[in-house]
């Protein structure tokens, strides 16, 4: 759905099958991971990945609950001057907050290697969560696996103090300064086929090859 966004032909190349190959030559024992999506709304693309490594699949449920940050009005000024009346019309109604449910994990992590799949990691403080509830449930390592590394902020000192063992990214946007804040953050090289869509395009020639046994989830 993303060509809608454009005025003129575009093809949504995918990264998958490189990071799958890392999965399969970089982290020893993979046979014994599991694939994780941090929400339900991962499920698909993580499900895709279980698929094709011939893997299990994990999905994480809930949020995390309220801080009491959350409760702050955020007001820096004085509050309105109340009517000597003793009329209270102009009080803000507070609507009530919606009860969270509490994070759960549907699927057996216990003893396994977990390796959360998505397309973006920018704000990383859902993938830290997350690695922590894995944690607790018994998995013994931690990867990340996303398409595009924006990682901003202070996004690389959270994965350096978290319980993620490594963040696997592919090279669509620079991030050198934040692997030199972080030795957990890997990159996948994706030159080859973004080099091979343009001789293609350039050329006139098919792009269905670039495409083969690729689905929408992917």
């Amino acid at each position: 759905e993303i060509q809608g966004f454009f005025s003129f032909p575009v093809d949504n190349l995918r990264a998958s099958p490189f990071l799958i190959q890392y999965i399969q030559e970089e982290i020893p024992l993979y046979r014994n991971a599991i694939i994780v999506a941090k929400s339900p709304a991962a499920a698909k693309r993580a499900q895709s990945y279980a698929e094709r490594l011939r893997l299990g699949l994990a999905v994480i449920h809930g949020e995390a609950q309220c801080s009491e940050s959350d409760m702050a009005d955020g007001r820096h000024s004085p509050p309105c001057v109340r009517n000597t009346t003793g009329h209270t019309g102009l009080e803000l109604p507070l609507m009530m907050a919606k009860e969270k449910p509490p994070i759960t994990v549907v699927g057996d992590v216990g003893e396994r290697i977990a390796i959360i799949v998505d397309d973006i990691i920018d704000d990383v403080g859902d993938f830290v969560a997350a690695a922590e509830i894995l944690k607790e449930r018994g998995a013994y390592k931690i990867y990340i696996m996303a398409t595009h590394g924006l990682l901003s902020a202070d996004a690389p000192r959270l994965i350096e103090e978290s319980a993620i063992d490594e963040v696997v990214v592919t090279n669509t946007v620079p991030h050198e300064v934040q692997k030199l804040q972080c030795p957990k953050i890997k990159t996948v090289d994706v030159i080859m086929i973004l080099a091979e869509a343009i001789r293609r395009i350039h050329n006139g020639e098919s792009m269905a090859y670039l495409f083969r046994n690729i689905t929408v989830d992917d």
